[in-house]
């Protein structure tokens, strides 16, 4: 197996080994941090200064190496330059061949060049994260926010690749103008650039550069919506992975755990158009509707536990349960009406969140879908959730019927239930006779056991190297280096351990950095604002302007249609143009102005204000959740990547969580009566939106990715 600082020096340029980032240096005085921090016997303040000290060393050979490069590159451009300048009057077609030929290999030279930068940026930003991981502290946030604002910022250098922008327009510039001279009357200036025949090499450096800036695209950002954990390098190569994934894969089992998504997310939304007329039907407040559609977020705190254990063992298992458990919470919510028990309609939908297998189905792509399509069966397992939340109010919006069959009433509140419970009675067959167990191998705890086991021996050595603490740190770094130069770690090298995954939530919480909780915040408040959105919205709707059930049908399920395409503009372009912290912040503003837009404070409330203002609120919130997850995925600390305790549980349960305290907010605030509740439900939105934002801009710096 290999690990960074083996993909490090494999990676390298030959005849440039030198001016690399010293992974491996600061690795190890990481190691005689920590060590000493586990004995008490460091000072804080010389840690951060010593560890500052060595990263503005190593990064200013980078950045000096790079600039000489970029000088050489812009010296041989502007040779080429005057002999382009020379065939201006005399075209000739094999000087011109040559010409380009000549241009290609500066552009070769300039992708090893942004490959040189983007191995070393990877670099940097994993010895910071190191660093807070197994010290405990903020430093990330302490030195990018010194480095990157300042004037003579060489930070900058590195993750922003300053300069490199020219010297690629320069090679496009001249090679279509070169291509002019064979026929074409258009340049890069031009209205429309897309007409001019593109070199290959330009397709090659812009790759390259977009791979260094972390550009992305509409499937990408879409695919991060889902929060898919990628394995680590600890974990093995590449090439393993790509082969024990590719052994798992089975198309039909993908496209069941996409189906499942679906129907959960069309049974979660199903019910919210109607939901406050069943609640007076069964004799309670329409504001109970609150407790109905909460319900089921409440189970779903607890089966999103035991189904992420559940799925270190199996897969069928925890979906074939998950089938029955909603064929039967559906089944009880129908026939409440019937019973004329709202107790029963209540534990119908407790059984319906027990059935959340969305923590399985996100792990299913992570472990068995192969990395070459994992982007994009993250980015279906997100479609999959938008049109399931889309298409939930629209079918609600068609059961406009009011029969008996037999013994049951079916109308436009017990349908829903009805139609659930069939399909997930059909997805029950379909799951029976189609899903293949993927062959699973050994569990994480088992391997983190062997791996504590094979390291423990060098986790000795460096032990006994901290007690011979005569001549200090350096001595103590040096003696590391020089042993590992000669092999004495070759086994922890060769078998790197893998990070041990957090065996309780205590521990989990433990681990969880600054930056990560604001996240975490970040999420819980979203998802706060857009169930308070949701949930409320039929009996807000049919207060304020009479709205039907089939007007708040078509209204939700519009807003549900609006994901996709708000997610392929943002993904296309806006986060392109911009960093993820800065869409952050925006959205962040745009979503509390779309708080403050929906409060009523005038003697009048109109659908207008209404509509704009839940526009403004659904579809940050739906920016914001791209973009955290996101960040969070890339600040999550590599512990929590793994076992049952992982990140994408953490974010599922705020989200969770958010529903569970906004739907019971919608409750409480029923007793006020139904003129108050808008304004009372939005109160605590807002001072959560305030919060995140202000948590976002103290940790801002430490989300420099």
């Amino acid at each position: 197996m290999v690990n960074f600082s083996k993909k490090l020096t494999k990676d390298q340029i030959p005849g440039w080994e030198e001016y690399y980032f010293n992974y491996k240096l600061l690795k190890a005085r990481v190691k005689v941090y920590t060590e000493q921090t586990k004995e008490g016997n460091h000072d804080r303040r010389r840690v951060l200064k010593d560890f500052s000290k060595l990263l503005d060393d190593e990064i200013e050979k980078i950045v000096l190496f790079m600039i000489k490069q970029q000088g050489l590159i812009a010296a041989r451009l502007e040779e080429l330059g005057k002999r382009r300048a020379v065939l201006e009057d005399i075209p000739l077609v094999q000087e011109i061949a040559e010409l380009k030929e000549d241009y290609r290999a500066v552009g070769l030279d300039l992708v090893r060049l942004l490959k040189f930068v983007d191995l070393n940026a990877n670099a940097v930003r994993r010895i910071l994260k190191k660093f807070d991981e197994r010290l405990g502290y903020t430093f990330t946030d302490y030195f990018v926010r010194s480095r990157s604002n300042h004037p003579f910022s060489q930070l900058k250098q590195v993750f922003k690749h300053v300069g490199i922008g020219a010297v690629v327009g320069a090679l496009s510039r001249n090679l279509g103008d070169l291509e002019e001279r064979e026929g074409s009357y258009l340049n890069i200036y031009d209205e429309n650039p897309l007409a001019i025949p593109k070199d290959p090499i330009i397709d090659m450096i812009k790759a390259t550069a977009d791979k260094l800036t972390n550009s992305t695209n509409f499937l990408r950002f879409l695919g991060q919506h889902a929060l898919i954990a990628e394995p680590d390098d600890a974990a093995g190569t590449e090439e393993e992975h790509t082969a024990a994934a590719e052994e798992k894969y089975h198309y039909i089992s993908l496209v069941l755990n996409l189906a499942n998504t679906f129907l959960y997310m069309v049974n979660t939304y199903i019910v919210v158009p109607t939901a406050d007329d069943y609640a007076t039907s069964l004799g309670a407040a329409a504001t109970v509707c609150g407790i109905i559609i909460g319900s089921m977020p409440v189970a779903q705190v607890f089966s999103s536990v035991y189904f992420s254990a559940w799925s270190n063992r199996s897969y069928f298992q925890p979906l074939l349960f998950s089938s029955v458990v909603l064929l039967l919470g559906n089944v009880m919510y129908a026939t409440a009406y019937d019973f004329d028990s709202l107790a029963v309609l209540l534990v119908g939908r407790a059984l319906c969140g027990m059935g959340s297998a969305r923590a399985v189905n996100r792990r299913y792509i992570s472990d068995c879908v192969p990395p070459r399509i994992r982007m994009q069966a993250s980015a279906a397992f997100v479609s999959a959730s938008a049109l399931g939340m889309a298409c939930g109010p629209a079918i609600a919006g068609l059961l406009q019927v009011n029969f008996k069959l037999y013994a049951f009433t079916i109308n436009q509140e017990t349908l829903p239930g009805w139609v659930m419970a069939f399909g997930w009675l059909a997805y029950l067959i379909w799951l029976w006779f189609s899903f293949e167990e993927p062959v699973l191998g050994d569990t994480y705890e088992e391997v983190h056991r062997q791996g504590s086991s094979a390291g423990s021996s060098s986790t000795r050595h460096l032990k006994h190297l901290l007690k011979q603490d005569a001549h200090g740190d350096n001595d103590q770094e040096e003696h590391l280096l020089k042993q590992d130069a000669h092999g004495d770690n070759d086994h922890e090298e060769e078998t790197p351990i893998p990070a041990a995954s957090a065996p309780s939530v205590v521990e989990a919480y433990r681990l969880l950095t600054p930056s990560v909780k604001v996240q975490l915040l970040i999420y819980f408040m979203l998802k706060f604002s857009m169930e308070i959105l949701l949930s409320e919205s039929s009996v807000v709707t049919s207060y304020y302007f009479g709205w039907t059930t089939g007007t708040v049908a078509i209204f939700l399920a519009t807003l549900g249609l609006t994901v996709l395409p708000i997610n392929a503009v943002v993904g296309t372009y806006i986060s392109n143009m911009f960093e993820d912290r800065q869409i952050l912040v925006a959205s962040e503003i745009v979503l509390l102005a779309g708080v403050l837009l929906s409060f009523n404070v005038a003697s009048t409330y109109t659908a207008a204000q209404y509509v704009c203002s839940a526009l403004l609120t659904f579809v940050s919130a739906e920016v914001l959740e791209g973009v955290n997850l996101s960040l969070l995925s890339q600040v999550m600390p590599a512990r929590l990547s793994r076992g049952t305790w992982n990140g994408g549980l953490l974010s599922t349960e705020a989200g969770t969580l958010a529903r569970v305290a906004a739907d019971g907010t919608i409750t409480l605030a029923g007793y006020l009566g139904q003129g108050m509740l808008l304004n009372v439900t939005l109160l605590p939105s807002l001072l959560i939106c305030v919060a995140s934002i202000a948590a976002t801009l103290s940790t801002y710096n430490s989300l420099f990715y």
